[in-house]
């Protein structure tokens, strides 16, 4: 249950291997979220949501957030991507692939979530990152 008066501050989208969850929680830490923020965990982060090789999971990201910003009054959606990504060469399939090709598929899922975003919540502000591992 949601204690009346919490002051939620944001909805962190991102990524969920095992090897990026101790970065997460650190620079959330560091961003005094503790306890104030909504967590939405899918491979790709926003690779998960923006990719048509994961079309199906695309409808149950935008559903939760809409709850999160309807439940918690979020403002900001974080979005925390990761280096050494597998959604990122899943989505290459065959193609090449290296940290120059990794960084522009990052930035166009960046770009697709940040063009979905204004037209489903235009008032929702968004933060993106690429970290490494």
């Amino acid at each position: 249950m949601i204690k009346k008066g919490k002051d939620y501050k944001a909805m962190v989208l991102s990524c969920i291997d095992p090897r990026f969850q101790p970065k997460v929680f650190n620079y959330l830490k560091k961003k005094k979220l503790t306890g104030k923020y909504s967590s939405f965990t899918i491979a790709g982060a926003a690779i998960g949501v923006t990719s048509g090789k994961f079309k199906k999971w695309h409808l149950t990201f935008w559903q939760n957030l809409e709850t999160s910003i309807r439940l918690h009054k979020i403002k900001k959606l974080i979005v925390l991507n990761h280096q050494d990504c597998g959604a990122a060469k899943i989505i290459m399939g065959k193609k090449p692939f290296n940290l120059n090709i990794e960084k522009k598929v990052h930035e166009k899922s960046f770009k697709l979530l940040k063009q979905q975003l204004k037209k489903r919540f235009p008032k929702i502000k968004i933060e993106t990152k690429i970290m490494s591992l």
